[in-house]
C-alpha cells in the first residue's frame, strides 16, 4: 500500500484548539484600571527631565510575592542631557542615544521607582568595592565579593552573622554596622572587619542596618536591601534605616549592599538597583 504523504497545517490546528476552547467557556474580559506613569516626575535621574520616550519594554514579576515587579525598557531620558564626550572635533556634537531603564514597584504596580542602569554617559556616581563575610546556619563562615545578592538566596538557609569590610577607596573603621535578633534584640553598631553576631548558638539575624562613619557620612551612600524567609525581598533602605521583614522574627537568608559615592548636586540621590 502507498503511503499518503500528510501535510500538517499549523494555523489550523491552533484555530481548532482555540475554537473548541471557545466553545467550552468565555475567558474573562479584562478590566481595565487607572493608568500609572513608570517615570515620574522630572528631576533626573529618578524622573525624565524632557519627558523623553521610554519603549520596548519587558516586565516580570516576582514567584515569591508578585506584588514586586521588575521592568526594563530602551529609555531616552538622557538624550537632551550635555555630556563631555558628545563633542565632535569639526564642532558638532553626537546626537544622544538611549540607554537602559530600571523600574521597580513593590506594591503591585500602584507607584513606581524609575532610574537608569549605572554607566550612562552623565552618571558620576561610583560603588566602592567591598567584601561581605557571612556565617551561615549548617555553612559556617562564607567569603563573598561585596556585588549583589550574597547569601543563600531563596534557600533559606539562615544568616547568623556578618561583616562588611570596604577593598578601596575607604578605611574599615569607616562604615559601621549592626544586627538585629529574635524577640526584640539587637547588636551594637560595630565597624567594618568585626563580625556582627553570632556564631554557633542557632540565633539568625532577622534584620540589620549599615551607615558611615560621621566624617564620611557627607559624601557617600550605602543602599542595601534584605532576602527573608516569609517576606521576600525588601525594599531598598538606605544610610542607617532599620531593615527588617514586616512578620516578626523572620529570618534574614541574604543581603545586598552597595557603598555609592556622592555626586557634587547633594540633592540627587543614586539608585537603589
Amino acid at each position: 500500500m502507498r503511503a499518503i504523504p500528510v501535510r500538517l497545517d499549523w494555523f489550523a490546528l491552533l484555530c481548532a484548539i482555540v475554537g473548541s476552547s471557545g466553545a467550552r467557556g468565555q475567558a474573562p474580559t479584562p478590566t481595565p484600571g487607572q493608568n500609572v506613569n513608570m517615570v515620574a516626575g522630572r528631576k533626573f535621574p529618578g524622573g525624565d527631565p524632557f519627558l523623553q520616550r521610554q519603549n520596548e519594554p519587558s516586565l516580570a514579576l516576582s514567584t515569591r510575592n508578585p506584588l514586586h515587579m521588575l521592568a526594563g525598557a530602551n529609555d531616552y531620558r538622557t538624550v537632551d542631557l550635555p555630556n563631555l564626550g558628545d563633542q565632535l572635533p569639526n564642532g558638532g556634537t553626537l546626537t544622544g542615544d538611549a540607554w537602559l531603564g530600571l523600574f521597580k514597584s513593590f506594591n503591585g504596580g500602584q507607584t513606581w521607582q524609575s532610574t537608569l542602569i549605572p554607566g550612562y554617559p552623565q552618571d558620576q556616581t561610583q560603588d566602592v568595592p567591598t567584601e561581605i563575610l557571612l556565617h551561615i546556619e549548617r555553612a559556617g563562615d562564607r567569603l563573598f565579593p561585596g556585588r549583589g545578592w550574597v547569601g543563600a538566596l531563596g534557600r533559606k538557609l539562615r544568616i547568623e552573622a556578618f561583616s562588611i569590610r570596604p577593598l578601596e577607596r575607604i578605611a574599615p573603621t569607616d562604615i559601621e554596622f549592626k544586627g538585629f535578633l529574635p524577640r526584640g534584640g539587637e547588636t551594637q553598631w560595630v565597624q567594618g572587619g568585626v563580625m556582627c553576631g553570632t556564631r554557633g548558638r542557632r540565633l539568625p539575624l532577622i534584620g540589620f542596618a549599615v551607615r558611615m562613619a560621621p566624617q564620611l557620612a557627607g559624601r557617600f551612600d550605602v543602599i542595601y536591601q534584605g532576602s527573608f524567609f516569609g517576606g521576600g525581598i525588601s525594599s531598598p533602605y538606605r544610610n542607617g534605616q532599620p531593615c527588617r521583614a514586616a512578620a516578626a522574627d523572620d529570618p534574614l537568608e541574604a543581603i545586598n549592599v552597595r557603598i555609592v559615592g556622592r555626586t557634587t548636586d547633594p540633592d540627587r540621590a543614586p539608585p537603589a538597583g
